[in-house]
């Protein structure tokens, strides 16, 4: 187990450049199963979670070749459908929550998949009734087996239906879209989820010879084709990991550009900020974050507390909650922080409190942050990160604050920050990592 050793205070200076975007890229890797022909992905970020699901379609028969470091083209032209059945799978599939995208791509290619119940961050229930209820419609067969914890769909062909997702999902939208494209006649998805990582998915598979229409709408209407073809596609950067960037530097004090975000892309999030009384600016695609010594959240018109939410796109994500929080301990007001999605995402607040924030955790849901203008200081600590966002929202924590903290199993926050030490030492903080 890794850790890192920090040393607080220290303020920052310079320019990062927010990694390729996590979530689209597990996505569109996966999506490269639909087709035979060679397809280029660049801005591939080099973290944990991507390069176990590359590993996981080389172990499929995927030829992968690296381009550079976050460029590699892929063919999917012999793909081995009997390592499915292999011990070896299992182990990989269920290491990495993503595994999870492998399903429609299969499904709507093959005619079957399957896959252990996947791992990932243990932030509360996690269900996959979407993507399964989606390849139902369609018409394929699904079983789960509890004894073995294994999934399984089939089907012989699949054909185009009208269905409403019982939720906005975003990885079970994607899904269905992947099996969908190659299903006999039209297929309509209401209640779609829209986020930008879906459009782009959507975007490429129309590259490849999909035809898809209401891209970026909550319905989306898709006509099967026979067979798709190879493209190139660049992936978004990361607005979590941007989001995350804007965090730092107002809680480091610290002057900051953060360079080609793509802002057209990034929804509520600048919004959010701003209203926790966090100043930037855009320049050119660039976020620049001035250095403050105080700021200040903001109330509603009649003075009430303000809350911050998450909600479906073009609602403010939920991986960002967990950074509004830590942002709000050193701001001057009040915020309550509602998680509705997860309900053990929270429960790292009590590492913050042992830190000095001020925080009352009121359910599973909702913490109530009272910032105290940065009266009182953090105070280092040694501590564990429980998930991905959690760890990073730890060690902004553990950067802003007064002496030395130690956070123990990183590899937690290496699953979704690529060499986020190095990056991070590279602009004055001080990191150390021990193994």
């Amino acid at each position: 187990m890794g850790s890192f050793k920090i040393r607080g205070g220290c303020q920052l200076n310079g320019e990062i450049v927010p990694q390729g975007a996590k979530n689209e890229a597990l996505q569109v890797i996966s999506a490269v199963l639909l087709s035979a022909e060679p397809i280029t992905i660049g801005n591939i970020p080099h973290i944990r979670d991507v390069i176990k699901l590359i590993d996981l379609l080389e172990s499929l028969g995927v030829e992968v070749q690296p381009i550079d470091d976050h460029k590699y083209r892929f063919s999917a032209h012999n793909v081995n459908l009997d390592y499915l059945e292999t011990d070896s799978f299992i182990e990989q599939a269920k290491a990495l929550r993503g595994s999870v995208m492998i399903l429609g791509p299969l499904l709507g290619r093959f005619g079957k998949a399957k896959l252990p119940k996947p791992g990932g961050d243990k932030i509360g229930r996690r269900r996959l009734d979407t993507h399964f209820i989606g390849f139902q419609k369609l018409g394929a067969e699904f079983k789960f087996s509890r004894k073995e914890a294994l999934y399984s769909v089939k089907a012989e062909k699949l054909r185009g239906c009208y269905m409403l997702l019982d939720e906005a999902s975003v990885t079970g939208t994607a899904n269905v879209i992947m099996a969908a494209v190659l299903a006999q006649g039209i297929t309509q998805i209401y209640n779609a989820a829209c986020e930008p990582y879906l459009q782009q998915l959507c975007k490429m598979l129309v590259r490849m010879g999909a035809k898809i229409q209401g891209i970026g709408s909550n319905l989306l209407t898709i006509e099967g084709v026979a067979s798709l073809g190879g493209t190139t596609h660049s992936v978004l950067p990361d607005m979590i990991e941007i989001g995350s960037f804007i965090g730092l530097a107002a809680m480091t004090q610290s002057n900051l550009t953060i360079k080609d975000v793509k802002y057209q892309e990034l929804g509520m999030i600048p919004q959010v900020f701003r209203r926790m009384g966090i100043e930037l600016h855009l320049q050119d695609d660039d976020i620049v974050i001035p250095a403050q010594k105080h700021y200040e959240i903001e109330s509603y018109i009649d003075g009430s507390i303000m809350t911050v939410a998450d909600a479906p796109w073009p609602g403010f994500t939920p991986d960002l909650l967990s950074i509004v929080l830590v942002v709000a301990t050193q701001a001057k007001g009040t915020v309550l922080v509602h998680q509705k999605m997860f309900e053990s995402r929270l429960f790292f607040v009590d590492k913050l409190i042992e830190m000095g924030a001020q925080i009352i955790l009121c359910d599973p849901h909702r913490a109530t942050v009272i910032g105290l203008d940065r009266k009182n200081p953090l105070r280092g600590i040694q501590m564990t990160s429980p998930d991905i966002r959690a760890g990073v929202s730890l060690l902004i924590a553990a950067l802003s604050a007064s002496g030395t903290s130690v956070i123990h199993n990183v590899e937690q926050i290496d699953r979704g920050y690529q060499f986020i030490d190095k990056r991070l030492t590279g602009i004055g903080a001080e990191i150390e990592r021990m193994e």
